[in-house]
């Protein structure tokens, strides 16, 4: 067997949008890993549908590439590109204990953002030394000197060493595939940083004589393998069939069995291996319980490998059984045996996400880090012809020391042009949150960091974009759990509810617009219970949309003038999480989302509101 090649594991550390996956996809490209004549889609890190169409990355995927720059001869260098959104942060921070080196990679103009800094910090807490990448140099409103102080200010508050301060700094356009040590530079190859990871990253010092052991990181599933664990060797050499056994964090054996399959990762694909070393970053298959942050060793290992804790859930939304009178129309996955097994599966590979079973079996609570989150989780069961009834998200609260409740905040960092600052402020004061820092950005903007309840940022971020006439840019990472806030103030306006099943009517439509906004069009189906629209008034209001024009002999001007209808409020998935009340619900099938009260009929809901008001 021919010698394995140096080693070099690096991950990729960079806030949303800031050029990552389209750097890696250069990367490849000048590494030879695509042929010349190789059709290969932009982004090809992003293999995931919803990743291209909202073009962020959310799980985390180790990829490798061989480089025949160096002088001493080939380097294989294992690149793990992580996600940069907040709700997916729980791949991140687990991922650097799979690598020797971090590249930090920052946009010219916006530098480091929330998410950067809270991964940046467990790297540099782990003693890994991060080479910063100034992206996208070729931006307009690049401002490259400031960036770099704010990164070494960054630094120095994570308290980083004096070894880790003393940073290599390059200038990159990822989409141009340049790198160079020289700001002012607009030319070249990656080069550079190729050199760079090879200097700079140190090849793994593990033990290679001891016997095997290995850290899971990512879990994944397979229709052929079943449960698929990614992670790095960390000692010793595996083969294919060799007996080993999982070990939970105590030190206990949670089953044994064999490695009934390995794979290490070649440019895109994963390849089938006889055996791996220390070092390698592969997938191993024939286990069926051991789950992240659980050891898989050999048999004669008594000692887990000390992981790094899974972040508590800090959101739950609840998935029912879709009950309208449309149900079944357009999906073909509609039962709670269904529902159930695909968010078995779910959580079964994303460790991050809990699922509780109701009492009456046909609804789930399902916990996550946020609404993104599980707002993915819902759109991907949508396109696979699942059927949901989505409740509004809630926060799962807790308890100090004391038995005081406790609920999740956030860190929370706008970017808005000076006019709009003292709307989002307010705003943010309305839903309690603690403004912490206030400076401008350069540009006519100003960066305004708050701490806030994750509970008062639910259904915020499309009202802070009505505020900002959509300039505004905002972040968010959890903070910690603090004192309970009290009572925030929800939404304002009631609702248009439909009192009938039939077919929305024009003539109804067009009298219904001054009570408020609508969300439906004339022949939208509709049934009793529905949301069409928004009212006013604070309050709900119960209206006939399928009321059509009398007809009579009498004709008159201008009373048969045409209709013209606004266009109405057509909502995404989100916005629709994000808007209902306590008392509704979002109806998702394959083609539609429909807002809906929870109890459709209108004798329930009063009994209910009686109710709620005697409590």
């Amino acid at each position: 067997m021919s010698a394995p090649l140096p080693l070099r594991n690096i991950a990729i550390i960079a806030h949303v949008d800031h050029g990552k996956t389209t750097l890696v996809d250069q990367l490849f490209r000048q590494s030879g890993t695509f042929r010349d004549n190789q059709r290969v889609e932009e982004r090809v890190m992003d293999s995931n549908d919803l990743e291209r169409e909202r073009g962020i990355t959310i799980l985390a995927k180790p990829t490798s590439i061989e480089w025949n720059g160096h002088e001493s001869g080939p380097v294989r260098i294992n690149i793990v590109d992580t996600p940069g959104h907040a709700d997916f942060g729980g791949e991140v921070e687990r991922i650097l204990s799979m690598v020797d080196g971090v590249i930090l990679l920052v946009d010219s103009s916006e530098g480091a953002m929330p998410q950067t800094k809270f991964v940046t910090g467990k790297a540099l807490a782990l003693g890994l030394r991060p080479i910063v990448v100034v992206n996208k140099v070729d931006r307009p409103d690049e401002r490259i000197q400031e960036v770099l102080d704010e990164v070494f200010d960054l630094f120095v508050t994570l308290e980083a060493t004096d070894e880790q301060l003393d940073f290599p700094v390059l200038y990159a356009s990822g989409r141009n595939g340049y790198a160079n040590e020289e700001p002012s530079l607009r030319a070249g190859t990656l080069e550079p940083l190729f050199r760079k990871i090879v200097d700079h990253v140190p090849p793994p010092t593990l033990d290679a004589d001891a016997p095997f052991s290995f850290l899971v990181t990512l879990l994944d599933r397979d229709n052929f393998l079943g449960r698929v664990l990614t992670g790095r060797v960390q000692s010793g050499t595996v083969k294919v069939n060799q007996p080993i056994h999982a070990l939970d964090a105590d030190g206990k054996v949670i089953e044994t069995g064999r490695a009934s399959k390995l794979m290490a990762f070649r440019g895109l694909d994963r390849v089938p291996v006889d055996e791996a070393r220390a070092g390698d970053i592969i997938s191993l298959a024939g286990l069926t319980v051991a789950t992240v942050s659980n050891t898989i060793a050999d048999t004669t290992v008594t000692t887990p490998i000390k992981a790094q804790p899974i972040d508590p859930p800090t959101l739950s939304m609840r998935f029912a059984v879709n009950d309208s009178p449309m149900a079944g129309r357009e999906g073909d996955k509609v039962t709670s045996r269904m529902i159930r097994d695909r968010l078995m599966r779910e959580a079964e590979s994303n460790v991050a996400i809990k699922v509780t079973e109701s009492a009456d079996k046909d609804s789930f609570e399902v916990a996550g880090r946020g609404e993104l989150q599980l707002g993915v989780l819902i759109e991907t069961m949508r396109r696979e012809g699942f059927e949901l009834g989505i409740s509004r998200p809630r926060v799962l609260f807790g308890s100090d020391e004391n038995g005081n409740r406790t609920e999740p905040y956030e860190t929370v960092v706008i970017d808005v042009d000076d006019e709009h600052s003292g709307t989002v402020v307010d705003k943010m004061n309305q839903r309690k949150a603690e403004m912490t820092d206030m400076r401008p950005s350069g540009g006519g903007k100003t960066r305004i960091t708050f701490s806030a309840p994750s509970r008062g940022l639910i259904g915020y971020h499309g009202e802070f974009l009505s505020d900002t006439r959509g300039t505004g840019i905002m972040n968010r990472l959890f903070e910690k759990y603090g004192p309970y806030k009290g009572q925030i103030e929800g939404r304002l306006n009631g609702v248009l509810i439909s009192n009938g099943t039939g077919e929305a009517v024009g003539y109804a439509l067009n009298s219904l617009e001054d009570r408020g906004i609508l969300f439906v069009r004339p022949q939208d189906k509709i049934y009793e219970g529905m949301i069409i629209g928004e009212n006013a008034k604070p309050d709900d209001l119960e209206v006939n949309p399928m009321k059509s024009k009398q007809l009579t002999n009498f004709r008159s001007t201008g009373k048969d003038d045409a209709i013209r209808l606004t266009p109405p409020k057509i909502m995404t998935l989100e916005q629709a999480i994000a808007y209902i009340d306590d008392d509704e619900m979002v109806e998702v099938t394959p083609k539609s989302i429909r807002l809906r009260k929870a109890l459709l009929d209108p004798h329930e809901r009063k009994k209910a509101g009686r109710r709620k008001e005697a409590a």
